[in-house]
């Protein structure tokens, strides 16, 4: 393999696992804090990436499509919150995942009624390339690569250094200790689900312009952002960004050594992890409510 194919290879891993990132963040935080396995992000994503096309169409802006697609994403989370997740947070966790797949597919409906089944293309909005030791390096990629950083030491600042941040962390450890203290964990319940499901957003407007937006494109990154979930540890910020990371690189870096490669190497790289810590790299035990 030469340098500048090795190159490439590693900074598509980078962007990738940037996306699984910003996607598996958001299945991360809703498990941590209220115990569920939310699916219904990859619709979120869905619609930030048919959003960023529809607004792109309209304006020629893709990123003005990007933040109207974290907005729409935010809200359709939001409802969905709302009126579903709210009356079954006490209810299994097994319940909770079996609904939102039942609302990830009727997304998935929708948007097949609204956009049809033709894929849709979204404009790379910045075309330039950076030479890095001889080779061309899509700018594009790069930038994405820095939004998930930012994303995460948003992420880390607002759970930190902010009241709400604080009480979602309390809320993660012991969130009964923290209904003790008079606090409303169902309101926290629902930023961070709103939270989650704009970052699923800019996931998918940020991905659109890398892939043919299409109403199966949040089935298609199901399992891989599983996998880095489970990789991480249920729940870790800091887990979910390493193994997203280390899932796009085996994604990426195996497709150039063996095409199929690409699809196997993730799932033998989550059971030797898994052999070796069963939590995930950062993971704890469930705690039971």
């Amino acid at each position: 393999m030469d340098t500048q194919l090795l190159i490439s290879g590693v900074i598509f891993g980078l962007s990738i696992g940037s996306i699984f990132f910003l996607l598996a963040i958001g299945l991360s935080l809703c498990f941590g804090l209220m115990r569920i396995i939310s699916l219904d992000q990859l619709l979120y994503y869905s619609v930030g990436a048919y959003l960023t096309y529809t607004i792109h169409v309209a304006t020629g802006n893709t990123w003005l499509g990007v933040l109207g697609g974290m907005v729409a994403a935010g809200l359709v989370s939001f409802g969905v919150e709302r009126f579903v997740f709210l009356r079954i947070y006490e209810r299994d966790i097994t319940f909770t995942m079996i609904t939102s797949f039942g609302i990830l597919f009727a997304g998935i409906g929708a948007i097949k009624y609204i956009w049809g089944l033709i894929p849709r293309p979204v404009p790379v909005p910045i075309d330039a390339q950076l030479q890095i030791l001889g080779t061309g390096v899509p700018l594009y990629r790069l930038v994405v690569i820095v939004i998930s950083f930012l994303v995460y030491f948003g992420i880390w600042l607002f759970l930190n250094r902010t009241i709400t941040g604080k009480a979602i962390r309390a809320g993660i450890e012991d969130v009964e200790h923290v209904e003790g203290l008079g606090i409303n964990v169902y309101k926290l319940f629902t930023i961070t689900f709103i939270i989650a499901g704009i970052l699923s957003g800019l996931a998918g407007g940020l991905h659109s312009s890398l892939i043919m937006v299409d109403p199966q494109m949040g089935l298609e990154v199901l399992a891989f952002v599983f996998m880095v979930v489970i990789i991480g540890g249920l729940g870790s910020i800091k887990g979910t960004l390493a193994s997203a990371f280390i899932v796009g690189q085996v994604v990426s870096l195996g497709s150039l050594v063996y095409a199929p490669l690409a699809q196997m190497a993730p799932f033998a790289t989550m059971l030797l992890i898994l052999l070796i810590k069963p939590t995930g790299l950062y993971g704890s035990k469930l705690l039971k409510r």
